[in-house]
């Protein structure tokens, strides 16, 4: 006589197998050239239930975007000089419909400047997509923004920005990840955990005001199978920046580097992991110099 498997176990089965094929398609078979070409470092998933970890691909930049704080987690992209041109600064800050409809989309004047004093602070730079205007637009969606303080923003982040641009632009191509992190930030109007918002039933929501703001580069020479080309030798920054006015004094950005272990730990997430594990392990320790 065959004995049968019980239907339960079939399925817990079968579960078990869907989610390990979700999960290898999360972090492989990217294209290189794209964020995600060394691993999804949240396992972020186009799917209404991860409303907290929720992923947005556009050929401009991928977000890991959470609907509980209407920020994103992080921004991934990469940069090379072919996406540096001409096409200027849209401006055109808007909300983003790929976002599921029954969520909240964040509008460029939820952020209440003159109440909270906190800019709209791209994630990805406007100035890293100016190779055509579509791709500049792209930039100004809301899920690519976080409430960032004025000398955050406009001095020790933008330093930052042009450092990355001028490898770029150098013979460099990179590989950025970048987000918010923590609640608690000081703007112009003082300090605040969150911008509320009033939607148009009544509902309130909040946007969350970040702590700090930190960023990922990985950067090489421009060149193909960019994961072969990875050594202990290959150049990697961390910058991990306090949300506050103020912020520039003493330094530019490069008083803020720390490693990409420390910002691991503090976000929970796994950057790089498709990189063979003992030259991560180097990479992930070091401090840029």
């Amino acid at each position: 006589m065959v004995k049968k498997t019980p239907l339960a176990v079939l399925l817990v089965v079968f579960t078990l197998r869907m989610i390990f094929a979700q999960s290898s398609e999360i972090d492989y078979n990217h294209p290189e050239n794209s964020p995600l070409y060394f691993g999804n470092p949240s396992d972020s998933i186009c799917d209404v239930s991860y409303e907290e970890n929720y992923l947005l691909e556009k050929s401009q930049f991928v977000v890991s975007y959470n609907n509980h704080t209407l920020c994103p987690n992080w921004v991934g992209w990469h940069l090379s000089v072919s996406d540096l041109g001409e096409s200027g600064r849209s401006n055109k800050f808007k909300a983003d419909n790929q976002l599921p409809e029954n969520w909240y989309h964040v509008n460029q004047s939820d952020y209440k400047f003159s109440m909270y004093g906190f800019d709209r602070g791209h994630v990805c730079p406007s100035a890293d997509r100016t190779s055509n205007s579509e791709d500049n637009e792209t930039t100004f969606l809301m899920t690519n923004m976080v409430p960032q303080a004025p000398d955050n923003n406009r001095i020790v982040w933008v330093s930052l920005e042009a450092h990355e641009r001028e490898l770029a632009l150098a013979g460099n191509e990179l590989y950025i990840f970048a987000g918010p992190y923590g609640k608690g930030g000081t703007g112009q109007k003082g300090q605040f955990d969150e911008i509320p918002v009033t939607m148009t039933d009544g509902t309130l929501v909040n946007i969350c005001v970040p702590a700090y703001t930190w960023k990922i580069i990985l950067c090489l020479p421009e060149g193909e199978n960019d994961i072969s080309r990875i050594n202990a030798e290959t150049s990697v920054m961390a910058v991990l920046v306090p949300n506050i006015q103020g912020c520039q004094y003493g330094g530019s950005w490069e008083q803020y580097k720390t490693s990409v272990n420390e910002i691991e730990k503090l976000t929970g997430f796994d950057f790089f992991e498709l990189i063979d594990d003992k030259i991560e392990e180097v990479l992930e320790e070091s401090i840029y110099d």
